[in-house]
């Protein structure tokens, strides 16, 4: 293939003049343009797009770290992010990392190599210190309480909203509510713990291990839920679940076997996806796709920003 010199001998130009035409710089004659784009395909010339990229200093790429994909959580995340960067031009690099660390390392280390002019974390699996390390190699923005760090986030009130869920339920008769998470020892699933045991201890109320399910992201994992309860003793009458999925699983299980919802289980669910809506499902709303509009947004401020998201919850039948 023809080199950029051979297009400026055949196009009669210097070689600035055909680098100009090839990255769209302007002050470059209609005659000159004309002329350098005629040997170009005259010669069959394309341009080497990692060039134009190292001498733009941008990709026009944007990488998104995800855990998986087969949760709608993310994808109603993604959709939001997409939205936004196409009316930037910009494309998306997705990384599903299933919390594999050294995966999350690979997204950063495009960060470095320049290869993505920036990272949207969904959920991380890198320590804090190692994250911020590659944030002085391009923008880094996280879903989760990033104050104090130096990349953007945007982020829920999890001990709050957990709060805010059990009194619902507390004040609805339930004192013995039991609730489901997705990684037992994620930042955010630390928040919730922690707001569930000051929630029983200001009333006075003993912690029941056996009341706590972890490892809960699929709508298939409402089944196994679902079986522990029914054989306990004294089983929780109401259900705390941090996914709509998990928590229309639950639903399904108890509509199959003869569950009574609300009456014997009352359900509680987060995020407010399609399927919650569709089963009636009391839940607390995450506007997940404008949340990755803005996620997208903040790849592109000059310094961190920071954004709280309220949630609200959504009153239907399963309470």
């Amino acid at each position: 293939m023809a080199n950029i010199k051979e297009i400026a001998k055949l196009a009669g130009v210097s070689v600035s003049t055909v680098s100009r035409v090839i990255n769209e710089y302007p002050y470059v004659s209609p005659e000159k343009r004309e002329a350098v784009k005629r040997a170009m395909e005259a010669a069959n010339y394309e341009r080497n797009i990692n060039a134009v990229h190292l001498s733009r200093g941008k990709t026009n790429l944007i990488g998104v770290v995800v855990p998986s994909i087969r949760r709608p959580y993310y994808g109603m995340l993604v959709d939001g992010i997409a939205d936004e960067a196409m009316k930037d031009n910009y494309k998306l690099v997705f990384i599903q990392t299933d919390y594999e660390v050294e995966r999350e390392l690979d997204a950063l280390m495009m960060l470095k190599l320049k290869q993505i002019d920036g990272l949207i974390i969904g959920s991380r699996a890198c320590e804090w210190e190692v994250v911020e390390e590659y944030a002085k190699y391009g923008p880094i923005t996280v879903l989760e309480d990033g104050r104090g760090r130096n990349v953007s986030s945007i982020y829920f009130d999890h001990y709050g909203s957990f709060t805010r869920a059990l009194t619902y339920l507390w004040d609805r008769g339930h004192q013995k509510i039991g609730y489901c998470l997705a990684r037992k020892s994620s930042p955010n699933s630390l928040k919730r713990t922690a707001a569930y045991r000051d929630f029983l201890a200001a009333r006075h109320q003993d912690y029941q291990p056996d009341y706590a399910f972890y490892d809960c992201a699929l709508l298939e994992d409402g089944e196994w839920i679902m079986e522990r309860i029914l054989c306990m003793e004294d089983p929780p009458t109401a259900l705390l679940v941090t996914s709509d999925q998990v928590a229309a699983g639950i639903l399904a299980y108890c509509t199959e076997h003869g569950v009574q919802v609300p009456d014997e289980l009352a359900i509680v669910g987060f995020d407010n996806q399609p399927i919650a809506k569709m089963l009636n499902m009391t839940t607390f709303e995450i506007p997940l796709e404008e949340i990755g509009r803005q996620l997208f947004c903040q790849i592109h401020e000059k310094n961190p920003a920071h954004m709280e998201i309220p949630l609200h919850l959504i009153e239907r039948s399963t309470v």
